[in-house]
Parts: C-alpha cells; sequence; structure tokens
C-alpha cells in the first residue's frame, strides 16, 4: 500500500488560495501542521481541511484579541523538530500579551506534557520526545535572562529532582519562575544526589529546599533525599512538588514539610518561610 504523502506546502498554498509565504507563516506559527520529509514541507491532506475548517483568528495575534491555543501551535512545532517555527510561536505568543511566565506555564509545559503522554501510549518515539527536549532547551536558553529580578533579594532556595529523576527542563522552569518572584535560586537540575543538595544548601544560605519529582517512581529516592536533608539541615524546610506528588498525603509520606499542588502554592509557601526568617 502507497503511504499518502500528502501535499507540498507549495500545493498546500495553492489549495487554500495564498501565497506559499503565507503557508509557510501558517506553519512556523504552529497554525497548519506539517512535516518536513527530504527537505520539503508535507501537508496532509485531512490537515489541510481541518485548517480549512477552523474559524478564523480575529484580527491577529498581534493585538492580543481572540482565542489562540499557543500550547497546540507549540505542541505541533515540537512535534516536527522546527526550532525556529517553535521559537516563532513564543515570539507571537509574547506580541498578543504572554508574559515569559505565561509561556512556560500555558505553553511550553502544556505542550511538553502532551508529548509525553502521546510517547507514554506509543503514539510517538522517543527521539521525538528527546529532540523536543532540546529545542525547548534552548527555547528556555532565550528567556532565562528575562527572569532576573533586580532589587533585594528574599533569600536563597535549592532547587532540584532527586536521583533518577531526569526531567530537568521542569527545574530549570520552575527555578525561573521563582527567580521571578526575587528569590536567588541554586538550579542544581534533574537526578541530584542528596549530597547535591546539602552542599548547595551549605554554599547558598539557602531557607529552604524545593524538591521536584515527576514521576512516581522517583518518590523512593525523593524520600532518601529529604532525609539526608533533614539529617544534615534539621531547621530547613523541605517543600516537594511536581506530578509526582499527587497529594499531601504523599508528601507527608515521603518525609517533606510541605507540599506545593503548583507554583501559586510554592510562591506562597516560600513566602512564609521568608517571613518567618524575618521574624526569627
Amino acid at each position: 500500500m502507497v503511504r499518502d504523502e500528502g501535499l507540498t506546502l507549495h500545493e498546500a498554498a495553492a489549495d487554500l488560495g495564498v501565497h506559499y509565504m503565507t503557508a509557510y507563516r501558517y506553519v512556523r506559527l504552529g497554525q497548519l501542521d506539517a512535516v518536513k520529509r527530504a527537505g520539503t514541507w508535507r501537508v496532509s491532506r485531512s490537515e489541510l481541511e481541518r485548517f480549512r475548517a477552523a474559524p478564523a483568528e480575529e484580527p491577529s495575534e498581534s493585538t492580543g484579541r481572540g482565542r489562540v491555543d499557543w500550547s497546540e501551535r507549540m505542541h505541533s512545532r515540537l512535534v516536527a523538530g522546527d526550532i525556529g517555527g517553535a521559537w516563532s510561536v513564543v515570539e507571537s505568543a509574547l506580541a498578543a500579551g504572554s508574559t515569559p511566565a505565561r509561556v512556560y506555564t500555558e505553553v511550553i509545559s502544556p505542550a511538553l506534557v502532551t508529548i509525553g503522554d502521546r510517547w507514554a501510549q506509543g503514539e510517538l518515539d522517543i527521539s521525538v520526545e528527546h529532540r523536543a527536549t532540546g529545542i525547548v532547551q534552548r527555547i528556555i536558553g532565550r528567556l532565562g535572562p528575562q527572569f532576573v529580578r533586580r532589587g533585594r533579594s528574599r533569600g536563597s532556595v535549592v532547587i532540584g529532582s532527586p536521583s533518577g529523576e531526569r526531567h530537568g527542563l521542569v527545574v530549570s522552569m520552575l527555578s525561573d519562575l521563582v527567580r521571578a518572584a526575587g528569590w536567588e535560586v541554586s538550579d542544581i537540575g534533574a537526578d541530584s544526589p542528596a549530597s547535591s543538595f546539602i552542599s548547595a544548601m551549605r554554599e547558598t544560605g539557602s531557607v529552604a529546599v524545593v524538591v521536584s519529582v515527576t514521576h512516581a517512581d522517583s518518590l523512593p529516592s525523593c524520600r532518601d533525599t529529604v532525609l539526608a536533608i533533614r539529617g544534615a539541615e534539621p531547621d530547613i524546610p523541605v517543600i516537594v512538588g511536581g506530578r509526582g506528588i499527587t497529594s499531601r498525603a504523599v508528601a507527608a509520606d515521603v518525609g517533606a514539610d510541605h507540599h506545593a499542588a503548583g507554583l501559586d502554592d510554592l510562591l506562597e509557601l516560600l513566602g512564609e518561610v521568608a517571613a518567618s526568617t524575618r521574624s526569627a
């Protein structure tokens, strides 16, 4: 059976009645899903029909009006391995009024979750997931400096993931978001042994430690890390969170002081830490 290769981008543009560069812009912004084969962009006929039936966005991305699913566009560009298109999605979201923080939480993170879920379900090869991770690492590198906040620091915090937990992107984005709230962050990354958390705590004089867990498989390692931190620095609050920490009960089971159910929870908890430190 011969595989349907779909249409070239030139053919898709002609079918839509637009200039080739307009169709190319649709692809780079994630509006029109396309894949590159042998150096040529290809658009499936079903995707072309989906695009044709989709309601027009009024009046444009730059106005901030209208509903645009930026995470879906990002997902499309990451799966296609299109680094330029992924960055164009970021630029368009920012131009439409998104903040760098919202790009992390509402554009990149949901796209990565979808890719991870699709890989787990066997819909995507692991190479696609790894390639998407590499693209996002580059995007974070470009956005990261925008999260540095000037002024007096609220204190120092260590953020990382325990041994066996390899989702470094989560730690990187979380660290930037906490920096934006006025904290100095010692980002020790993913797959970090307990000794690294302790060394970073002592070196920076941190007032709290945040342990991020994405998979439940890492809970035993998280528990060992928390116990080691508790033994070394019993007065330092340990906060755990992430998709692998599903409840306060799970947080208590690994020995943590607090459970952060999301970014707002984490920032509130750190605020309480800062207040208690000042009053001590």
